[in-house]
């Protein structure tokens, strides 16, 4: 039987809602584990290192699609909320094709600064090539890969998580698929890689955008919209948090690898690379926690239920510590497995990356609170406070740490900053919640 938002979320029906949205963030995660499995091992780790190096200035543009997915649907749940259908469905539409138009739009610029970008991060002449490659060809698929990760929202919204993952599950496969044979097969290098992605972003973002213009039973449908400044402006505001999470990453992914340069050189790289590939898997059962639950709080806040806000919280926060515990124990158990997956053949760089995760790996413990925390407040169109605590939790206490902790503790310090920042984005996201439980009346 299809949940809906409006309903009463038990446990068992929280967790087998969120569940889907779960699995496909997970999946997601791992599909992109492969891609690097494949450049490491089918290209070497001097490609792996490129790919690595110029990938984070990358997800700097699909940024706008994790804001416009999470800001709007915050937006359209609420609307939902409140009774009005329609104007929940031209909110959704005008989003969609502002998306569409914005991502062809950076796709132009940034075809232009992969060069000069992969200079500035300090790609060695032995990388600047693979990393020109991988980069310009990845750009042109900018706007689907835009429009996939606002989809995985909207989806939530359209109370349709499974068909999200199977939309997951098909693009994961194909992106399997293509990277054997661009890359094994045809032995078309990191090039090979990026049109493997495309292609699988591709289909994720084509396959959504049939659903929603066809007749469906969800409560969205893409029809003609007129354009709103304040709904827009809104919805940005809603998702800056998102967005800044994600820009955040990026550009502390390219201070972490300048340091890492420094200090080790390009096996430092490839150590951090493998590192952000294990991370996406660990990381994604918070996110997708955190984006199921959110439409589900943003209709319940737009209904003025503050009961099932209450609830909704408190159990949220049960799960979370609950998850943190397992997320750490098995990262820090299987290191050594997941480090070898990807550098098997190096016995230096294979025991580097294998503490490399065990330091990285504490983070999971504390992540999972603070990720969900930032996701509460977009919820319930709050994107001051979610945006302050994506802020300080993924740039300013990573960039403070990641500066000074190595003068103490050498390689070490580069692999534990994340850990004390997300310490200290803890104790601001407490501060938040209590702060504000008389505004909302979730507590």
């Amino acid at each position: 039987m299809k949940i809906q938002l409006s309903e009463h979320f038990t446990y068992r029906k929280l967790i087998k809602f969120t569940i889907p949205t779960i699995v496909m963030m997970i999946f997601t995660s791992i599909y992109g584990v492969v891609d690097g499995i494949f450049v490491s091992n089918c290209v070497g780790a001097e490609a792996f290192a490129a790919v690595n190096l110029i990938l984070p200035a990358l997800m700097i543009l699909g940024t706008i699609g994790f804001m416009i997915g999470t800001g709007g649907s915050a937006l359209v749940s609420k609307t939902i909320g409140e009774g009005d259908t329609r104007k929940a469905n031209e909110y959704f539409s005008m989003l969609i094709y502002l998306l569409i138009i914005v991502g062809a739009i950076f796709t132009l610029v940034g075809v232009f600064l992969v060069k000069p970008i992969s200079v500035l991060l300090g790609a060695t002449e032995d990388m600047l090539e693979d990393c020109v490659t991988y980069g310009t060809a990845l750009i042109l698929f900018l706007v689907p890969f835009v429009l996939q990760n606002c989809f995985q929202s909207f989806l939530i919204v359209a109370e349709k998580p499974t068909f999200g993952l199977i939309i997951s599950v098909i693009s994961g496969v194909l992106n399997m698929v293509l990277d054997f044979l661009c890359m094994k097969v045809l032995g078309m290098g990191v090039l090979g890689a990026a049109v493997a992605t495309g292609i699988s972003q591709l289909a994720g973002a084509i396959i959504p955008i049939i659903y929603f213009i066809r007749k469906n039973d969800s409560p969205l449908k893409l029809t003609k919209a007129k354009w709103e400044g304040r709904a827009i402006l809104q919805a940005c505001v809603n998702g800056s948090s998102e967005m800044l999470t994600n820009l955040s990453m990026s550009l502390v992914n390219m201070l972490y690898n300048l340091q890492l340069m420094k200090y080790i050189g390009s096996d430092g790289v490839v150590a951090y690379g493998i590192i952000m590939y294990v991370g996406f898997i660990f990381s994604g059962t918070y996110l997708g926690y955190s984006i199921g639950t959110a439409p589900i709080i943003g209709y319940h806040y737009g209904a003025k239920n503050t009961e099932e806000l209450k609830s909704l919280l408190k159990k949220s926060l049960k799960l979370m510590a609950v998850t943190s515990v397992v997320m750490t124990v098995l990262a820090e158990i299987s290191s050594k497995l997941l480090a070898s997956i990807f550098v098997s053949y190096n016995t230096q760089l294979l025991e580097m990356t294998t503490r490399a995760i065990q330091l990285f790996s504490l983070s999971y413990f504390i992540s999972g609170f603070n990720i969900f925390a930032s996701s509460f407040f977009t919820a319930l169109n709050n994107g001051v406070v979610s945006g302050a605590i994506s802020f300080l939790r993924t740039l300013l206490f990573q960039i403070i740490m990641i500066m000074v902790l190595p003068s103490f503790w050498g390689v070490d310090g580069i692999w534990l900053a994340v850990v004390f920042a997300e310490s200290l984005a803890l104790v601001v996201s407490a501060v938040f919640l209590i702060a504000n439980k008389k505004k909302y009346q979730y507590a």
